[in-house]
């Protein structure tokens, strides 16, 4: 098969049937919104475009998204990184899931707030392996609670620079009042 810059590759086009989270490893060219709303489908490619878009509205010029091959097992992934890494969204076939790395701080405040979170969040975080770098946390993203509990995490991770500007004026308020 010949490709084009605009020719779409599918799964179809290797023989594979692919399967819910199956992973776009095509290396042949970093996939385009066309790709991954077509591998998406039309649900995850809407929680795609949301976070996506909750991300440039609350970090605004902080990062610089950067996809990333993993090979044939991990395929495409789109990273959100400045110094260290802030979650990385995976399109999976007919699913999204993003990885949220917490390191010891994350830990502490996951923790703190332990019982405020989602019995579901809570028994990912417990069954998810921590490695020297932090928990790995991967949340499959398949409704409106998970995108909730992916933001909120995120914003527990690092605060955007509006909220932390934000806490410090009604801080200095409170204190000056």
């Amino acid at each position: 098969m010949m490709l084009t810059a605009d020719t779409r590759v599918t799964a179809a086009d290797f023989g594979i049937i692919p399967e819910v989270d199956t992973r776009i490893i095509t290396k042949s060219a970093t996939p385009d919104d066309g790709t991954v709303r077509e591998w998406l489908g039309p649900e995850a490619f809407g929680n795609w475009t949301e976070l996506r878009n909750w991300i440039e509205k609350f970090y605004p010029g902080v990062f610089a998204p950067d996809w990333l091959y993993g090979g044939n097992n991990r395929g495409w992934s789109l990273r959100y990184k400045r110094t260290k890494a802030f979650v990385t969204l995976t399109p999976e076939y007919r699913r999204l899931s993003a990885l949220v790395v917490m390191g010891g701080a994350e830990r502490e405040k996951f923790e703190a707030r332990r019982y405020v979170w989602r019995p579901q969040l809570v028994k990912l975080y417990d069954e998810s392996k921590t490695y020297i770098d932090g928990k790995w946390l991967t949340v499959a993203i398949s409704s409106a609670d998970d995108l909730h509990d992916v933001t909120e995490l995120l914003i527990m991770k690092r605060p955007p620079p509006s909220h932390s500007s934000s806490r410090s004026r009604s801080s200095r308020k409170a204190s000056s009042g």
